[in-house]
């Protein structure tokens, strides 16, 4: 082999090798970067928990926004505020017994 043989060799080898360490550098943060798979894969686990407790919490308004207008001016069912004024200040009729 003469020399400028072994240089182009080497210099093959080189960017060959440079080539496979850019290469491995962009697979590893595809996989293990902050926007990567696995990142990916808990970003979609902790959406769809999100997601779970929006629909709860939606579930309570709704149910606080319709005590409210039950309890309103213009709407008063008188079952829910017997209901309230028993549990929130602990009243009860003379002949009921209270069990806790």
């Amino acid at each position: 082999m003469t020399n400028r043989q072994k240089r182009s060799a080497i210099h093959g080898a080189l960017v060959t090798l440079g080539a496979f360490l850019v290469g491995t550098y962009f697979v590893f943060h595809a996989v293990q970067g902050d926007y990567g798979l696995f990142n990916r894969v808990q970003i979609e686990a902790e959406e769809t928990r999100l997601r779970t407790e929006l629909a709860t919490l939606q579930l309570e308004l709704d149910d606080l926004k319709n005590r409210t207008q039950r309890l309103s001016d213009g709407y008063l069912d008188l079952d829910l505020l017997d209901e309230q004024a028993r549990k929130i200040l602990g009243y009860a009729r003379p002949n009921e017994v209270i069990i806790r």
